[in-house]
């Protein structure tokens, strides 16, 4: 006999019913809805696992919180789509409307809006796949529906990448799009990003007695410089112009307020367009900043644009709108790696992600799903 404590603590444990039938932007909130930071994806890959494995035209695998469904109609072609279920953490402001639970306002022009933590990134992406995958029972092309966990931290956690590295002949296919946002237009490729540390070394002293040392700091100065006074350059990679950044980040140095500094270090981050790859950013920053001691400390290669696949081609004929390039880094750039020609495109404008009011329109979600759904049911 089961007492009620037991029961209740047995309902707590079953995973979310999302409900894939229902309006994309119903979906939409009810994922908003399930809290899920990075670290803590396991409820909404619950859920979403749960409701994939109830459509019995999915085949449905699980690699920790990531889950990967796929149609097996033989089709000559197979597309991704992939979206990651983590967001970032919920805003500490008092009275901001980008967190959890999801709010319902009224836009300027009398359009409905939806806010909360994972409205643009990325929850309204991962409402439009899910919502694709319960209606796309038999689509013009086979296709394999990812959803990821941690994408919002350190890249060696990504659960992309781990099910590339456990998993990879599940991620076959000829094109991909990822469900960033990018308020409805195609964007191709990404930006590569590499980040180095300069270090200047210098002399330590009393600063009563400044002239018996050398000082690291001010040693800085003609590297700050140079940075200051770049002028980024913007390169065409497939008919896509690509504006790249060179920023300092960082800037540490000294120990006391009563002594020169003899050590003085500064992080900088190159965004660069992909006719390049982490290799040959690196001889340009090292061309650019001769003779300083450099240490590249990260890097991720960026994602040519994917636009000549006749996947692509149809797809952006779908839209119906001229493509973009991505200039932040996204994991295009994994399935580019892979071979797989991929994009970004997904409801929301990129620029709300991670704000205190993030939020995203009802129509842009509909919008969409209305493009990904009749590209992959019109007849070719």
């Amino acid at each position: 006999m089961t007492n009620d404590k037991e029961a209740t603590d047995d309902v707590a444990a079953l995973p979310a019913a999302l409900d894939l039938g229902h309006d994309v932007v119903a979906l939409t909130e009810q994922l908003i809805n399930i809290e899920s930071v990075s670290d803590f994806e396991t409820p909404i890959a619950d859920a979403v696992e749960a409701a994939l494995t109830r459509l019995p035209h999915l085949s449905v695998h699980r690699d920790g919180d990531s889950i990967i469904a796929r149609t097996g109609l033989g089709r000559s072609e197979r597309i991704i789509l992939a979206g990651h279920l983590d967001t970032v953490p919920l805003p500490t402001t008092p009275g901001s409307r980008g967190t959890v639970p999801a709010t319902w306002e009224k836009g300027e022009d009398g359009e409905d809006v939806l806010y909360g933590r994972g409205t643009t990134d990325m929850k309204g992406g991962v409402a439009v796949q899910l919502a694709l995958a319960a209606a796309l029972t038999e689509p013009n092309r086979d296709v394999t529906y990812v959803f990821y966990d941690h994408e919002e931290v350190e890249g060696h956690k990504s659960g992309l990448g781990r099910l590339y590295r456990n998993n990879p002949e599940l991620l076959g296919g000829d094109f991909a799009i990822l469900l960033e946002p990018t308020d409805g237009t195609v964007e191709g490729g990404c930006n590569g990003t590499i980040r180095f540390r300069v270090t200047t070394r210098g002399k330590a002293a009393h600063s009563a007695r400044a002239w018996m040392g050398e000082n690291a700091i001010h040693g800085m100065a003609d590297v700050l410089t140079r940075l200051a006074v770049y002028r980024p350059v913007t390169v065409n990679v497939d008919g896509l112009a690509f504006r790249e950044s060179l920023n300092a980040v960082k800037v540490s140095g000294g120990i006391a307020g009563n002594v020169i500094p003899d050590h003085c270090e500064a992080e900088i981050n190159y965004r660069f367009a992909p006719d390049k790859d982490p290799d040959g950013a690196e001889e340009y920053i090292r061309a650019l900043l001769p003779g300083y001691e450099l240490e590249r400390t990260d890097a991720a290669a960026g994602a040519r644009p994917g636009l000549n696949h006749p996947a692509a081609a149809a797809f952006v004929e779908t839209v119906g709108q001229v493509p973009k390039p991505k200039y932040g880094w996204t994991d295009v750039a994994r399935f580019s790696a892979a071979g797989v020609p991929a994009v970004n495109f997904g409801p929301g404008d990129a620029l709300l992600a991670h704000s205190d009011d993030e939020h995203v329109s009802a129509n842009a979600i509909r919008a969409c799903y209305g493009s990904l759904y009749e590209w992959l049911t019109a007849q070719q």
